[in-house]
């Protein structure tokens, strides 16, 4: 590998339920690059009743954002600890302040917005149950699972999380579209953002891999 794949730096965007786990995933899988999601680091804090974990429950428990200066200090720190390994970043910067405070410790080299409708994402999310004691995820249509209703594996009650009934979901992506709006601005400003548009994260996916293919390839 080049100096330059050793040291890329990716950051992926996109709203609520947009697919950027998916996406994530099989890039990671793919082009064997570190995965720094601030929501899975976040949670192992919460998990682990570290300081940082009960100071963030108790935002979260409010129903606030964690402050920008706490998601700072947080993953610029967890950046840190990624030793000469390219990584994708997923769930930070949410605010222009945390952009430009990446911005002048990690500049990224790449970001990738997904753009995918909201109606598709609304009626994505409507169909989503969970199996709470587990964190499995199933898709009506898409996943599906073999009794209606209930967790594959041991047969308990799936349920709807509140955050993803269509008017939940609608605020969410309301909120997302003014907070991250200017994020998305801010590394367009930079000429290094690129956008790719779909329906599904099978249509997205084959544009991400030719526009990271010539970038990661050795």
């Amino acid at each position: 590998m080049t100096a330059r794949v050793k040291l890329l730096k990716a950051l992926i965007l996109g709203a609520p339920a947009s697919g950027k786990g998916t996406i994530s995933s099989r890039i990671v899988k793919k082009y064997k690059i570190e995965h720094v999601s601030s929501g899975d680091k976040l949670r192992d804090h919460i998990e682990k009743q570290t300081d940082l974990g009960k100071e963030v429950k108790v935002y979260l428990n409010e129903g606030k954002l964690v402050p920008d200066d706490v998601m700072i200090k947080f993953m610029i720190t967890e950046l840190g600890k990624v030793n000469n390994k390219p990584w994708l970043l997923d769930g930070f910067p949410r605010t222009v302040a945390q952009a430009n405070a990446l911005w002048k410790v990690q500049p990224v080299d790449v970001v990738l917005n997904l753009v995918v409708p909201f109606e598709v994402i609304i009626d994505r999310v409507k169909n989503r149950w969970v199996h709470l004691a587990s964190g499995r995820v199933y898709n009506i249509g898409f996943n599906t699972p073999k009794v209606e209703g209930k967790d594959d594996d041991t047969g308990e009650d799936l349920v709807q999380r509140p955050d993803d009934k269509p008017e939940a979901v609608k605020k969410r992506l309301e909120i997302y579209e003014s907070v991250t709006r200017p994020v998305i601005d801010f590394y367009k400003d930079k000429g290094i953002l690129t956008q790719f548009e779909g329906r599904t994260s099978d249509e997205i996916w084959p544009k991400v891999t030719t526009y990271l293919d010539p970038i990661l390839s050795k």
